[in-house]
């Protein structure tokens, strides 16, 4: 869909990252890093000062306590966290439970692992019976060869943030059938409206099972660096770092001094972003819902997600096919993210651009022919 934002000259509501940089003075110190010869191999693990960094984060934070000499990896982004993870724990025949709608590095990985997915549909409904994911949905996927379930809170594409009450329930169902959770935390400091972001490793007797994944693109706006980290109990984070090995070996040495002066004096950057963000939210979906769009409003990420059968359209894909030269906008249809077809009559929009980038998109979707 970015190709076709490029090709049609359309504004690109589809793929999520921002359109300006995190704060100056953590280039400053990648710049540093790279003018004083930090420039060769840096450990598999990572460099021991971002696993420190790392480890003072999560105890910060959640109250949550690892050894960074064991307990601590550096990863190429999250997302050779989730390959590695998956990688590592997964045999084949293994099943994995996947929450849809999902990213879509996760069922690919457990494509590559020999692992069988098996779906459970998130509800975008907050007062639905039972939560979002509830435990009788959850109890469907489950045989005796599930292994693995991979969870995202906050979650992309949704904007959903699971509560408490929503993961003591997905943390009873993995104590009960000795699962272990790999979960993807990325948007863990973009949350909205004073929405709290509980990771499930903090939930009883969780913290032994649970292998968390998180990155610095997403809270300080530096995608494109792809320097992420794995916390877990040793035995996960070892097994993490045996497949690491074999995939990147190592990860970005000039940037990681930078991360790790980002999560040590930077508290207040992400707190900040989160704030800005939300602003943003609320004139995308302000507008969408104003040019007849039904809009699920997110309690964090940078996605919203509208459902498009009020203008007539039972088809995502077809949608966005037909938005550029409709409207000259793009976004993203869901039921790419989905096994089932529970999201065909989805349509994702990101809101981590700038504001006239926003307003310009509501104005061509306001002006354009949008109606089946």
């Amino acid at each position: 869909m970015s190709a076709l934002a490029v090709a049609t000259g359309a504004v690109n509501l589809g793929q999520g990252f921002p359109d300006v940089d995190g704060p100056e003075e953590i280039i400053k110190e990648a710049v540093t890093a790279l003018e004083s010869g930090r420039n060769q191999y840096a450990p598999g693990p990572g460099i021991l000062a971002l696993r420190q960094a790392v480890a003072a984060h999560q105890d910060r934070h959640y109250g949550l306590t690892f050894d960074p000499a064991r307990e601590v990896a550096v990863t190429t982004g999250a997302t050779e966290g989730i390959a590695a993870a998956i990688l590592a724990l997964v045999d084949p025949g293994d099943e994995v439970i996947l929450v849809e709608p999902y990213y879509d590095s996760y069922p690919a990985m457990v494509q590559f692992a020999g692992g069988v997915r098996r779906p459970v549909t998130l509800s975008l409904d907050p007062d639905a019976p039972g939560g979002r994911l509830p435990r009788a949905a959850l109890e469907e996927a489950a045989s005796a060869k599930a292994k693995v379930i991979v969870l995202n809170s906050p979650h992309n594409p949704t904007g959903t943030v699971l509560t408490r009450e929503e993961l003591e329930t997905v943390a009873a169902f993995a104590r009960d059938h000795d699962l272990t959770v790999v979960s993807d935390e990325v948007y863990e400091h973009l949350t909205f409206d004073e929405t709290p972001h509980v990771p499930i490793a903090t939930l009883p007797g969780m913290r032994e099972r649970t292998l968390t994944l998180s990155s610095i693109g997403k809270s300080f706006s530096f995608t494109g660096w792809k320097v992420g980290w794995a916390t877990g109990p040793e035995h996960l984070v070892q097994a993490l770092l045996g497949v690491k090995q074999w995939l990147t070996f190592t990860s970005g040495a000039p940037l990681q001094p930078a991360a790790a002066y980002a999560l040590e004096h930077l508290d207040h950057w992400p707190k900040e972003l989160a704030l800005d963000l939300q602003g943003r939210r609320d004139l995308l979906c302000d507008g969408l819902k104003g040019i007849g769009l039904d809009v699920t409003i997110p309690e964090g990420t940078y996605f919203a997600v509208s459902d498009i059968t009020d203008l007539g359209w039972s088809d995502g894909l077809e949608f966005c096919r037909a938005l550029p030269e409709r409207a000259g906008v793009v976004a993203i249809p869901l039921q790419g993210f989905y096994d089932t077809d529970a999201g065909k009559h989805l349509v994702r929009w990101t809101f981590t651009k700038q504001r006239e980038v926003i307003e310009e998109a509501l104005d061509r979707l306001a002006r354009g022919n949008l109606t089946r």
